[in-house]
């Protein structure tokens, strides 16, 4: 019984530990974006800024090429929401059509569906890029937004999942109050599935704010371009890179992901620890 509370001191003191290491590099963008860029790689340089260099902010915020850093936010999050909203819907409905409805080869393809999370994106680019050439995309967000309308693999996993510890009765009984089944999916489903869907979404957004490769691959217009290429366009090769800017539009683009985070961090638990259940 007295090894108790030293067994739990020592704990916390790991997890605080372990805790620190991870958000470590979060403190240090965040320091470093008060720092005059010259002393931000210094190695004997500390943690703290000498001087706080809050124009870092303001000269960030004017942005680069003539256009101000809220054109970007703007554009990551047009790209962010029209992605999210088709991935989550459109991963809804297949995952019902896989877990309620009967039809011949359902498992035949839901095999090449979960393979599909095994293909590396490389193997895809070439094609897809060739594809989308093809049908005149280039330079516009259609080939970023429009295959999220297709539904997303692991968002359909992890909703069948969810949809399999709702009890079949319920259909049944929609069914002889004369639903039909799409309107199965709207009225009794969807609604149940919100959960599933909300960490579905939220996942969506982390990922589509941070992705570069595909704006980089088919916009070319600086109006364009979303908080991952601008966050580029403050580097030069040629000349003196304004890492302080960087830094602190870095801390300004980290805003959105992390109000999204504590905003719905009980719908990311929940969604996951349900649909594991089964």
């Amino acid at each position: 019984m007295r090894l108790k509370p030293l067994r739990r001191a020592i704990y916390h003191l790991v997890a605080a530990a372990g805790a620190l290491l991870m958000v470590y590099p979060v403190i240090w963008l965040f320091m470093s974006s008060f720092k005059v860029s010259e002393t931000i790689f210094v190695t004997s340089g500390t943690l703290i800024p000498d001087k706080w260099v809050w124009e870092n902010y303001v000269d960030g915020w004017k942005g680069v090429g003539g256009l101000h850093f809220g054109t970007f936010i703007r554009n990551s999050l047009v790209l962010v929401v029209l992605a999210t909203v088709g991935a989550v819907l459109s991963s809804a409905l297949v995952a019902f059509g896989f877990a309620r409805l009967k039809f011949k080869g359902s498992g035949v393809w839901f095999a090449l569906m979960m393979l599909t999370l095994m293909l590396p994106f490389e193997v895809t680019l070439v094609p897809q890029y060739i594809m989308f050439a093809k049908l005149g995309w280039l330079n516009s967000i259609k080939p970023i937004v429009v295959p999220a309308y297709f539904g997303a693999p692991f968002f359909i996993f992890l909703m069948i999942q969810f949809i399999r510890t709702i009890p079949a009765e319920m259909d049944e009984a929609a069914t002889i109050d004369g639903c039909g089944k799409f309107k199965l999916f709207c009225r009794i489903i969807l609604p149940l599935i919100a959960p599933a869907m909300a960490t579905a979404a939220i996942f969506s957004f982390y990922w589509r704010w941070e992705d570069l490769l595909g704006p980089v691959l088919y916009l070319n217009k600086p109006s364009m371009y979303p908080v991952s290429m601008a966050l580029k366009m403050y580097l030069d090769a040629e000349t003196i890179s304004n890492w302080g800017a960087m830094f602190a539009m870095s801390v300004v683009s980290l805003l959105p992901v992390l109000a999204v985070f504590f905003a719905f961090q009980k719908q990311i638990v929940e969604g996951i620890s349900t649909s594991g259940l089964k």
